[in-house]
């Protein structure tokens, strides 16, 4: 789920003539949270999981599940830093717009 704020930056940037499209929005935050989870755990360890990202009415709403019962890392904490990353990943990419207008 989005924070409050960053729902709020993201909606009022939406706003604006020129931006990302939802479908860019989307990608780079499904990218995000893959490549973290692919950094902390080898593929070989992971047995399924799940990359969920939605942006409507400039709401971004990102959800991770990960099953790697033999990894070392803790499934839960790697899914909660790869939702975090992509949500990362959107604000720089809103910035990236910014600083092109």
């Amino acid at each position: 789920m989005a924070a409050p704020a960053a729902a709020a930056r993201w909606a009022a940037r939406a706003a604006r003539k020129r931006m990302p499209t939802d479908e860019e929005v989307v990608q780079t935050a499904a990218q995000a949270a893959e490549g973290l989870v692919f950094s902390r755990f080898k593929r070989s360890a992971v047995r399924d999981y799940d990359v969920e990202v939605t942006f409507e009415d400039g709401v971004l709403e990102v959800d991770v599940w990960i099953n790697a019962p033999d990894a070392e890392a803790d499934a839960e904490v790697v899914a909660e830093d790869a939702t975090l990353a992509a949500r990362g990943a959107v604000d720089e990419l809103f910035e990236a717009d910014d600083d092109e207008q």
